[in-house]
């Protein structure tokens, strides 16, 4: 446990003390120490800024788009490929959903844009066939629906594969049972397979809330310009514009802390939650 716990608390938890940033009107060459305390100021600037909250809104119109169409998906595709007879075959499709993971949000933006672009596949295909191409690369409107698609076509395959290790979990002779009481296929799944799955997804659910306004710093700095901040504009982009490429450290680490706290309530939220339903989730009471 060495290794990890050292990563933790060098990586995460060391960086916390400069959260004091957020309460001082930071000077780079000076440092924390010589720097003057303002108190909250750097907070009340923050939430006057509109574009502060148009951030937000944003962040939260991502999250809740990808909690409701990517957070069912990788449990929908692990009971379609959990009920593939061939294990050759079965093996064959995790393989291939579960790449995509690996691949960098770069080469997985260049790739939709190759294929959705204004000169990809599908608008030369429409061209071709004499109809109108259709702006989706670029259009601010269908940016929610492009996102929310490519997280989906990129991560469903590593939650896949939790789904499919609770899966392995669960008692084939349940499944006899409910079979012998006359229960179809149907049934089965909902009255034996997914109560099996339960924990893992509330657990799952927890976890999702808790960084729910983390929804992706590189691949909407990659296509931020191609729609415009004002649909683009997340809290990860905000906080990186504002603290690094304006220089305004303090307001950069104000909207930070913001964030931090924000995810640590709903993580409490969730996992009270989690309780609520009988499930352990993150941690015990």
């Amino acid at each position: 446990m060495a290794p990890g716990l050292l990563f933790f608390v060098v990586f995460f938890y060391v960086p916390m003390l400069g959260n004091i940033v957020a309460f001082e009107d930071y000077q780079p060459f000076i440092g924390f120490k010589d720097s003057a305390l303002v108190g909250f100021s750097n907070f009340q600037e923050l939430f006057a800024d509109a574009a502060f909250w148009e951030a937000v809104r944003n962040t939260l119109l991502f999250a809740a788009l990808q909690l409701v169409l990517y957070f069912p998906a990788p449990l929908a595709l692990a009971l379609l490929v959990n009920s593939l007879v061939g294990s050759k075959v079965r093996r064959f499709v995790q393989s291939i959903v579960y790449l995509p993971h690996f691949i960098s949000w770069v080469l997985v933006v260049a790739l939709f844009q190759q294929v959705l672009g204004g000169a990809g596949l599908l608008n030369n295909f429409l061209r071709a066939h004499g109809m109108d191409p259709l702006d989706i690369m670029t259009n601010p409107h269908a940016f929610p629906l492009l996102i929310t698609a490519q997280v989906i076509w990129k991560d469903i395959g590593w939650g896949m594969i939790i789904y499919l290790a609770a899966l392995a979990n669960v008692d084939q002779s349940l499944y006899e049972a409910a079979a012998v009481d006359g229960a179809n296929r149907w049934r089965r799944m909902w009255h034996v397979t997914l109560p099996a799955v339960r924990s893992v997804t509330i657990m799952l659910l927890v976890l999702r809330l808790g960084d729910v306004l983390s929804v992706g710093f590189e691949q909407f700095l990659l296509q931020r310009d191609a729609v415009g901040p004002r649909a683009a504009e997340v809290l990860d982009t905000y906080v990186y514009y504002h603290g690094v490429v304006y220089g305004d450290w303090s307001i950069g680490a104000a909207a930070g802390l913001v964030k931090g706290v924000i995810g640590a309530l709903m993580i409490w939220g969730a996992n009270r939650l989690a309780h609520a339903f009988g499930e352990q989730g993150v941690y015990s009471k």
